[in-house]
């Protein structure tokens, strides 16, 4: 079974590094091969690109801007060929039931617009249900299996699930039964402990060592986003990374 692959998010690791770039090349220098950013927008993203570039590393997914249409673009840099395209909000004050058949009618549409313009550009587009328990609770996608029912419904093969286990096991739980349903049509992982979104040796629910181990067994070829908040300085507190290396005979393990 072939190790697991890992990607830093920038949004997320690296906090006190200023700038996309010195973090993209803290990423490389750390063992990443691969980064992955929410809004590279504020920077130009040739910029990006460029020091992923020098830093040897891949970027392999952003997200869509909120009302820009500036992914596609984006996600023509080098290396990135996944990009997670985000659903709306409920309204406040709306029942969720009540404007759910409206909501989804609108998604679905967008979503076949959206996958016919990435395929031109030989680009994924990944849904993320996000928990409306604590993150987001307007959100309108909060669980795997509605975000299945609905890339079932628009059946675009250029259209996959992105599993974000924080999410998933706040919302749903029973993670072992769903990543063994759901993951023949995800296309990226990520990984932060609950409930404190720390590292995933931080204290609380999750088994990562399980949950990896799981991972390779079903065969995941993907990348494993770190989308968590490090709770001290970042390096150090990516010891988890180096132990799985070192289990795995990473190259980089004891560095």
């Amino acid at each position: 079974m072939a190790p697991l692959r890992f990607s830093a998010n920038l949004s997320w690791l690296f906090p006190e590094l200023p700038g996309l770039p010195a973090r993209v090349r803290a990423a490389g220098s750390s063992g990443f091969e691969a980064v992955e950013v929410a809004w590279p927008y504020a920077e130009p993203p040739e910029a990006l690109a460029r020091a992923a570039r020098q830093a040897g590393l891949r970027l392999v997914l952003i997200n869509t801007p909120p009302g820009a249409p500036r992914a596609g673009r984006a996600g023509g840099c080098r290396g990135a060929g996944r990009i997670h395209l985000m659903a709306g909000r409920v309204p406040r004050g709306a029942d969720r039931i009540a404007v759910k058949a409206e909501m989804e009618a609108v998604f679905l549409e967008n979503l076949r617009h959206a996958a016919g313009v990435l395929a031109q550009e030989d680009l994924v587009g990944l849904l993320e249900p996000i928990n409306t328990r604590i993150t987001d609770p307007q959100y309108f996608l909060d669980t795997p299996q509605q975000a299945a029912a609905i890339l079932q419904k628009v059946g675009r093969p250029n259209l996959q699930l992105q599993m974000d286990i924080f999410h998933w096991q706040i919302m749903d739980g029973n993670l072992t039964g769903n990543i063994r349903e759901f993951l023949p049509i995800v296309g990226h992982v990520q990984v932060a402990q609950v409930p404190g979104r720390g590292e995933p040796s931080s204290p609380g629910e999750l088994n990562f060592p399980y949950l990896f181990q799981l991972l390779e067994d079903e065969g995941y070829k993907g990348f494993v986003g770190c989308e968590y908040q490090p709770r001290g300085d970042t390096v150090e507190g990516l010891s988890w990374l180096r132990s799985y290396w070192d289990r795995r005979g990473h190259p980089e393990a004891g560095q």
